[in-house]
């Protein structure tokens, strides 16, 4: 008798898809929205399971802050969550109401960014399912922490922005006030 052995699928083999948690997500039959960290980004997808494969509603990078006067990182919580909030309201101007948050092989770090871009989300009025304990405090997300630690740093410590990172705080009102003014095209 022969023995038969299972191979994995390709993308579990490379460590690139969890096929356990993608079914409990895929049951749902909600969007799916996609938060992505990189070295100078996060990317945000809102995502809706097709019959041929995924299909990707939204798409936006944290980098689109850009248009809206954000002067700093691209990359850090108060980034995040302003993403959030601008990717949140791209989705309900097209539609979308209720998603289910996904985060793929990132791990689950309190009061980390990727918590922050889904509170943004949240916070603007899509339906997330996500508890308050694992998402940034209101001086995290504003960027109150980054200015204090902006003032008490040694002098040059901050060359490359300048004294920007002491205005974080004042840069992040805007930037929401801004995205809360925005019209959003479908």
């Amino acid at each position: 008798m022969k023995s038969v052995i299972a191979i994995p699928f390709r993308r579990r083999l490379s460590g690139r898809t969890n096929y356990r948690r993608r079914l409990a997500l895929l049951k749902s039959s909600t969007p799916r929205l996609v938060v992505r960290k990189t070295l100078t980004s996060i990317i945000f997808q809102v995502v809706n399971l097709a019959e041929g494969g995924d299909k990707v509603v939204l798409s936006m990078t944290s980098k689109k802050l850009k248009e809206l006067g954000w002067k700093h990182s691209f990359k850090n919580i108060p980034a995040a969550y302003l993403a959030g909030l601008m990717l949140g309201k791209m989705a309900i101007a097209n539609g979308v109401a209720d998603v289910v948050p996904d985060i793929g092989f990132h791990s689950v770090t309190k009061g980390g960014k990727i918590f922050a871009a889904i509170k943004g989300a949240k916070d603007a009025g899509l339906n997330v399912q996500v508890s308050d304990d694992v998402v940034p405090g209101s001086d995290a997300i504003t960027g109150s922490k980054i200015a204090a630690y902006a003032k008490a740093a040694k002098p040059g410590q901050f060359a490359s922005a300048g004294t920007a990172a002491v205005k974080i705080t004042e840069d992040f009102e805007k930037t929401k006030a801004a995205i809360a003014a925005w019209q959003f095209k479908k």
